[in-house]
């Protein structure tokens, strides 16, 4: 088998990718944005086409999950409840609730033209694709199982709890159970086979390309451009603010020193966040005013945050002397498949 280190590309397409913090997300992910705004007529060709580049984003991300839970044993099943309630705090709960606590004061319209309904749909949740991608590059077992966090916050839940309209709508109970099957499923695999769980251990590089391009697609950039600068700002404010609850949840809650910058990477939006606004205002037509630039507005934030988040984390990280490679750690040893 030819190590990693030994192998020469014509064009360094993924080497050049992973210069980037989350470049093997990021990049992907823009170019299906691209693609999905201007030539959507490729993405409805059929067959294996459509199903590749439009359709894969759902049992990808699955497949991921179930490898997740395949590195996580009984004896990381403790930090990694730790892990996943530390980022329910920081990036749900705190935000939410401040973001609630602001509406009291100023009212639903909100401020400087954001409205109260933005803001919240814009925190109150994160990017599960993009965390996995990160954490398996430069976390551990710990942070990748903390997906769950995204798996619980995903939708319009806890948006629709901290804004006092929970009563209106169905508790998503079994879909929340459907995202942690696979999960529980890897981990109950991985911890009867160590040899699946060898297996299976490359499939983040392999599928994150794909479904991160398939995500890219649902994103209209012109709904970017139509959120203008109010949701490129609303995306950066979210990213920092919730990024630095996250980081401040790692260093005290979680004790995790120069490596607490890993949390940042929780600091994203949603791709389905979009369509939260126009979900809530069904339940609540107090808000249905609101929903069209709301929408504009967390598109951009969307976008924004997958950009800044990943970034930001690995800054600190290089910042703070946490910046760990796993590819660089596999690399000592060629035999074994190396991790994302």
């Amino acid at each position: 088998m030819v190590a990693g280190s030994q192998i020469r590309s014509r064009v360094p397409l993924f080497d050049g990718m992973n210069r980037i913090p989350g470049g093997i997300m990021l990049i992907p992910l823009i170019l299906g944005s691209i693609v999905g705004t201007f030539f959507p007529g490729f993405l409805d060709l059929g067959n294996f086409t459509t199903a590749l580049f439009k359709d894969s984003a759902l049992p990808l991300i699955g497949i991921l999950i179930f490898a997740t839970g395949m590195q996580i044993t009984l004896k990381t099943s403790g930090p990694v409840l730790a892990t996943a309630g530390t980022i329910l705090l920081t990036k749900s709960i705190i935000p939410a609730f401040l973001v609630v606590l602001l509406g009291h004061f100023v009212g639903i319209d909100g401020i400087l033209g954001v409205s109260i309904l933005a803001l919240i749909v814009t925190m109150d949740n994160s990017n599960g694709g993009l965390w996995l991608a990160f954490t398996g590059r430069y976390g551990d077992a710990r942070d990748r199982g903390a997906y769950m966090a995204s798996a619980i916050n995903d939708g319009p839940f806890f948006s629709m709890l901290f804004l006092g309209a929970a009563g209106l709508a169905d508790i998503p109970y079994t879909l929340l159970l459907a995202a942690v099957i696979p999960l529980v499923l890897g981990v109950i695999v991985g911890n009867l086979d160590e040899k699946w769980t060898e297996i299976m251990r490359p499939i983040p590089n392999m599928v994150i390309p794909f479904f991160a391009f398939a995500l890219g697609t649902g994103i209209d950039l012109g709904n970017v451009v139509t959120g203008g600068l109010s949701g490129l700002l609303v995306g950066a404010f979210a990213t920092l603010f919730t990024g630095t609850l996250a980081y401040f949840g790692y260093r005290w809650i979680l004790r995790r020193g120069k490596q607490s910058g890993i949390g940042i990477a929780s600091a994203t939006t949603a791709g389905n966040a979009i369509a939260t606004p126009a979900i809530i205002a069904g339940a609540d037509p107090t808000f249905e005013p609101y929903v069209e630039v709301a929408t504009a507005q967390v598109a951009s934030a969307v976008l924004v945050s997958a950009v800044l988040a990943p970034l930001l984390a690995a800054w600190v990280l290089k910042r703070e002397g946490g910046l760990k490679d796993q590819n660089e750690e596999t690399e000592s040893a060629p035999l074994r498949p190396e991790g994302l």
